[in-house]
Parts: C-alpha cells; sequence; structure tokens
C-alpha cells in the first residue's frame, strides 16, 4: 500500500511539473506535506501541539500562499 501511494504521489507530482517549476513545486510538496502530516497526527493519535508548533506551521502555509500568489516564476 505504501509503494501504491508513493507511485501516486509521484505522478501527480509529475503533472503538476508541467505548469509549475521544480522549486516552487517542491517547496509546496514538503511544506504542506509537513502541515498535512501534522495535523494527521494531531487528529489521529491525539498528538499535541504548543503555541510554536502552530506559529511555525501557520508561517509554512503562508509562505505557500505567497509564493503562489505573489511569486513571478508561477504561471497564474
Amino acid at each position: 500500500m505504501v509503494i501504491a501511494g508513493y507511485v501516486t504521489a509521484f505522478y501527480f507530482l509529475s503533472l503538476a511539473l508541467r505548469s509549475i517549476p521544480v522549486g516552487i513545486a517542491y517547496a509546496i510538496w514538503a511544506g504542506l506535506g509537513v502541515v498535512l502530516v501534522t495535523a494527521f497526527s494531531w487528529i489521529y493519535y491525539g498528538q499535541k501541539l504548543d503555541l510554536g508548533a502552530g506559529a511555525g506551521m501557520a508561517l509554512i502555509v503562508a509562505g505557500v500562499v505567497v509564493m503562489n500568489l505573489f511569486s513571478k516564476t508561477m504561471s497564474h
């Protein structure tokens, strides 16, 4: 199941790379990956998050939003 997940993820990444530069795509992949894994562990496993963790994730999301909205390298 893990191998199927990796294959699917990289397939969709390859589709995204047709219109998004590699650096931007990787930043989005890594940043949102961190946030989604942390959110999953918070909901599913009941992992406690402190103020620093919440602020860090908010900065990651803000960075991805800023890159998507204001980056000249993105094709809008």
